[in-house]
């Protein structure tokens, strides 16, 4: 079993990373402390085979509780993931010189943590195993020297015996190169006798060249009296082939005089052979082989070396493929696969010689192109690596055509470090992106004002977690028969600093894209069902909270447990939380949203689709998922009166989610009109600005206690 710490002051992240770790592999104990002082204190007792910390926390810098972590002669080879949210270049390489082994930047990918993770703990056991076999190795090489000073005063024959059972060739030369002994595991290796090579000079056995390099080591031996620091060498067996062997070599005493060598060598090809995996593990992607993020690092920062001295240019692509994501949904995770290696193997061809084709992780990949001479050079690469895309997989056509969006930032123009020139490219990606994908873009100054522009907004978002600035408005939902009011949906808005109140439609698509979301949405799932429970402890009748989920969300953490947990935290009765999703969470890796879904179904909670009509999907897909409710879009309900069209979509979701069991609600109802064409058609509910805009929690109570008879108002 494996033991991860998490070290982190925020309670929020500890649980969430807390829930990624336990992913990572079978069998996993987590341990999670709320500061660097708690987690030596703990340290102090126990030796985990994996480290997470952020950076920066009260009372200790990251880089000083790394230090400290390092200067514990236990804990030197554990390795240490620091997360930080900071994208100052100093603050990680204060990290790297203090012992850190990995770097994460906060938000967290949990898919990047938990591959990051899983390959540190497979090199963690492998080098225990390793530093086993070579503790193991000097106590046979220690038991093999002390084992040779006693049989010097024993007999020959004894000595023999003794040492030609050791698993390690041992041999014995005088001051002039010359073979006084070697064990029967030497000489079987080399395909000779034992009694052939006693007296024999090493030129006769390896040769002139050989012979010179071992007795100049010799020398330092016998002139120094003293053993030397082992050493790696290749020797070649008698079948022809070189095995790598770990060589020490020892003064011969007899009496106070040296009169010889002791050599003596391990073989420890395997070994060397499992370290070359590991290194070639850490720098290579598994699925194509390509090499991954850490390589493109590092070969990224040699070429802006070699151009800084040389004055020459390259050109780094960052590539990503339009469409991934629907060929996993349709043709399966092992298609999915498939044509990622098909891409890998079209860039490997596309690339020159001297270029490095990286997978950077999911359906993203990287092209380091070097020795660029000119602007059409580079739009030569991206349009050959655009014609790579497959249409097929194994004879299947793929239903959603693959493409490639790209984005191109060129040293030294676009960036002087790794990490400016691959924000800058992953700039240009985006607006390819943007424009429909299918393309490539060259990074231009004004991208690099929208993500200044971002980067104001993500610390805004934090300060606003941070100083409780988020709020949340209720707009009521009508029973279309009475008129009651029967339910509610929590909408989010962001107070700034100087008191402006901010849409969500300013700040939500950042939020997912940054990760914020999560943290964001969990308060609004703990706000709304606090206020639930404190509507019902007022004695007003039942009625339901309803709270979007993002897609985001529902992908990177376990729904069912924060929901479990934010209900039992605030008492609110599971039937009276209604999750709303889009289509857009439905469609994403249906088996996994399926079961999330029934489990919070499990619990009592009601399950609503949002915006239904607006999204690729339709009732054949929802009917699969445990659902309670369709929401019409409002963009259908604005104009039915008007758009035959429209009427005929309200009309068909009405009767369709009828027949499948579904409570149907109406959006954005807007005129009397509209409403009483709802209730012809059987719509259950609506909501909408004619009964009301969204409002504070004390204006809804108020609505909802008017409308109540007087003996229950007066008793509440």
């Amino acid at each position: 079993m494996a033991l991860i710490l998490i070290v982190d002051d925020q309670n929020t992240n500890r649980q969430i990373y807390a829930q990624i770790a336990r992913r990572i592999e079978a069998e996993i104990e987590v341990v999670t402390c709320s500061g660097p002082i708690e987690a030596l204190s703990w340290l102090a007792q126990n030796s985990p085979d994996l480290i997470l910390t952020d950076f920066s926390m009260p009372g200790m810098q990251g880089d000083d509780f790394v230090g400290q972590i390092r200067s514990d002669r236990r804990l030197a080879d554990v390795p240490v993931i620091v997360i930080t949210v900071f994208e100052d270049r100093r603050l990680r390489l204060r990290a790297l010189d203090a012992g850190a082994t990995d770097l994460l930047i906060s938000p967290v990918d949990h898919r990047e943590f938990i591959a990051r993770a899983r390959n540190l703990l497979k090199m963690h056991r492998q080098s225990k195993v390793l530093s086993n076999r070579a503790n193991s190795l000097l106590e046979s090489l220690k038991k093999s020297e002390s084992i040779l000073a006693w049989t010097q005063r024993e007999s020959e024959s004894r000595l023999v015996n003794v040492i030609n059972t050791l698993p390690v060739m041992v041999s014995a030369t005088d001051l002039d190169g010359c073979y006084l002994f070697m064990n029967v595991n030497q000489a079987n290796y080399l395909g000779l006798k034992v009694e052939q090579v006693v007296g024999r000079h090493r030129a006769e056995i390896f040769g002139s060249q050989v012979a010179e390099r071992y007795d100049s080591i010799d020398q330092l031996v016998i002139a120094s009296n003293h053993g030397i620091r082992s050493f790696e060498e290749e020797i070649v067996g008698a079948d022809g082939n070189k095995r790598i062997f770990l060589t020490n070599k020892s003064p011969l005493v007899e009496g106070e005089n040296v009169i010889g060598v002791v050599t003596s060598s391990q073989d420890i090809t395997d070994r060397k052979a499992a370290e070359t995996h590991l290194h070639h593990l850490a720098h290579h992607d598994t699925l194509t082989g390509l090499a991954n993020r850490a390589l493109l690092r590092d070969r990224v920062e040699r070429e802006i070396g070699r151009c800084r001295r040389g004055d020459g240019r390259f050109a780094l692509h960052l590539i990503d493929l339009d469409g991934f994501k629907q060929v996993n949904d349709v043709h399966g995770h092992a298609t999915g696969d498939e044509l990622l290696a098909r891409v890998a193997e079209g860039l490997r061809i596309v690339a020159g010689k001297e270029d490095l084709v990286a997978r950077l992780g999911g359906d993203e990949f990287a092209i380091l192109q070097s020795n660029i001479t000119s602007e059409s050079q580079v739009e030569d690469m991206c349009k050959a690596a655009m014609e790579i895309m497959p249409g097929a997989i194994a004879g299947v056509q793929l239903s959603t055509p693959v493409t490639a969006s790209v984005g191109i930032s060129v040293h030294p123009e676009d960036g002087n470090s790794y990490e400016h020139l691959m924000r800058n490219a992953d700039l240009a990606m985006y607006r390819t992106k943007a424009a429909s994908g299918n393309g490539f873009s060259f990074f231009v100054s004004n991208m690099d004002a929208r993500a200044r522009e971002e980067r104001r907004l993500d610390a805004t978002l934090r300060e606003a977690l941070e100083s409780n600035r988020f709020e949340l408005l209720y707009q009521r939902q009508v029973d279309i028969k009475t008129g009651a009011i029967v339910g509610c949906e929590a909408l989010l808005r962001m107070r700034e600093a100087d008191g402006t109140l901010v849409a969500p439609s300013e700040f939500l698509a950042r939020a997912e894209r940054n990760g914020m979301i999560m943290p964001i949405n969990e308060w609004v799932i703990r706000e709304a069902c606090r206020q639930g429970a404190r509507w019902r402890e007022m004695g007003l009748p039942e009625f339901s909270v309803g709270v979007n989920l993002s897609p985001v969300q529902f992908q990177r953490q376990s729904v069912p447990l924060l929901v479990a947990r934010i209900l039992s935290e605030t008492g609110l009765p599971a039937h009276l939380l209604d999750l709303e999703l889009t289509e857009s969470i439905v469609l994403h890796d249906r088996k996994q949203v399926a079961l999330q879904l029934q489990q919070l179904r499990d619990l009592g909670v009601k399950i609503s689709i949002d915006d239904f009509g607006t999204g690729c999907s339709s009732l054949s897909y929802v009917k699969h998922f445990p659902v309670d409710r369709l929401k019409i879009d409002q963009s259908f309900v604005h104009d039915l009166l008007e758009n035959p069209s429209d009427a005929a979509i309200v009309r068909a979701t009405i009767n369709l989610g009828h027949s499948l069991g579904f409570e149907v609600i109406a959006e954005g109802v807007e005129t009397e009109e509209v409403l009483r064409h709802l209730e012809l058609e059987h719509c259950d509910k609506a909501q909408g600005y004619y009964f009301g805009k969204p409002q504070s929690a004390e204006k809804l109570q108020l609505a909802i206690q008017a409308q109540m008879p007087t003996k229950l108002v007066s008793l509440g």
